[in-house]
């Protein structure tokens, strides 16, 4: 398609634009070629699986209850004890195998300092794994 020029002296010269249509009619048909050939591609292998009947084998691990109270005692699986005897049962706990889950439950008056240095203690002797126990009866601002 040909434009026409005022210029009469630019009239042999060859157009330096490039035409875009054929272009777009070549990405209409790549575009529907692949929009085909798309669902095809999809290998679906379909296997008649055997059916067993099996319970699941539920290892319950061993966990650690230590509770620590507002006055800042320490209770090991309900048991009061001092600040040494807890690093050497850590230590002991986590020579286990496997190591133990330590579920710590403090009291809300609890200061977090107290909190923090007993998760820290449990971290030096080895415990890898430590959670917090709340109580989920309460939420804060409703029922």
């Amino acid at each position: 398609m040909a434009f026409g020029h005022l210029d009469s002296g630019r009239a042999g010269a060859p157009l330096a634009e490039i035409n875009m249509v054929p272009l777009i009619d070549v990405m209409l048909v790549l575009l529907i070629v692949f929009m085909i050939t798309a669902p095809l591609l999809t290998h679906a292998v379909k296997v008649d699986l055997p059916r067993a009947s099996s319970a699941p084998n539920e290892t319950r691990q061993e966990h650690i209850q230590l509770a620590i109270d507002a006055t800042g005692q320490i209770h090991w699986n309900g048991e009061v004890i001092g600040s040494d005897q807890l690093i050497t049962r850590l230590a002991d706990a986590a020579t286990q195998t496997p190591v133990p889950e330590l579920h710590i439950r403090a009291e809300r008056t609890t200061p977090y300092e107290q909190v923090a240095q007993v998760m820290s203690a449990a971290a030096r002797q080895g415990m890898t794994r430590i959670g917090f126990v709340t109580d989920p009866a309460r939420r804060p601002g409703g029922a």
